[in-house]
């Protein structure tokens, strides 16, 4: 008798406990929608490339003149500065294309028999350096290259290797930036199809470095790069971004 009385109680509990259980079930199966809805996001990266001239070129060149005191390197880095204007001039320069440097002084010391350097001031260097901005891509450069003829006059004279820039760069960012999402854009969607889902909304975008390099190189940086050593570059805009998906 008392086992029949406790019987309808254990199959009381029991319904009691499977009822709890598929409770419990039925929110974690609740939980795991709700979290894979959360991130329903896919993330990808576009990019976009265009091959740009330079459209300013600067150069700079160097002539120096050593003496036992300032004031004779300084004498003949005037004449020097003298020879360097009709250089300039003759080859179509006019004086307000350019613009010429402080003038640079650097004591040299003497260097005893152990090769280690005195104290003794043994003569002075002094040096000036003339810059060119120019538009005028191709005489600048070929100016870089025949200006060393001002040797066989005297001088002592270098000319750095022309630097070439674009001038228009900032407008040009801004719509390789549009380009470059589109490409992220596309990309999302052939992932999307494969997945039998469809793009939403853009939730997040972040832009990266621009890459600006001579052409068909494959160098990158994580900070950037700006070649100015070459006249035709290729630059690269780099976006990363996140859309809804449905």
């Amino acid at each position: 008798m008392e086992g029949s009385k406790l019987q309808p109680y254990a199959l009381l509990l029991a319904v009691f406990i499977f009822t709890a259980g598929m409770i419990l079930s039925t929110f974690k199966v609740a939980d795991s929608i709700i979290a894979v809805k959360g991130n329903n996001n896919i993330t990808v990266t576009g990019s976009a490339k265009q091959q740009i001239k330079s459209d300013l070129i600067v150069w700079q060149g160097t002539y120096s003149r050593q003496a036992a005191t300032t004031e004779e390197a300084y004498n003949l880095l005037i004449k020097d500065k003298e020879i360097v204007a009709k250089y300039l001039k003759q080859k179509g320069i006019d004086t307000k294309l350019y613009t010429v440097s402080s003038i640079y002084t650097m004591p040299l010391y003497e260097t005893n028999y152990n090769g280690m350097t005195t104290n003794n001031i043994i003569a002075y260097r002094l040096s000036q350096t003339v810059e060119i901005r120019s538009d005028k891509i191709d005489d600048i450069t070929q100016l870089s290259r025949d200006v060393t003829e001002l040797i066989q006059q005297g001088l002592d004279f270098q000319s750095n290797m022309p630097q070439y820039y674009y001038t228009k760069i900032a407008d040009l960012k801004v719509s390789m930036l549009a380009e470059a999402t589109k490409d992220a854009k596309m990309r999302a969607e052939q992932i999307s199809t494969n997945t039998g889902s469809k793009i939403g909304k853009l939730k997040y975008a972040k832009m990266g470095v621009f890459q600006i390099t001579p052409l068909y190189s494959t160098d990158v940086s994580d900070s950037g790069i700006n070649d100015t050593s070459s006249l035709d570059k290729e630059i690269t805009a780099v976006v990363t971004c996140s859309f809804e998906v449905k």
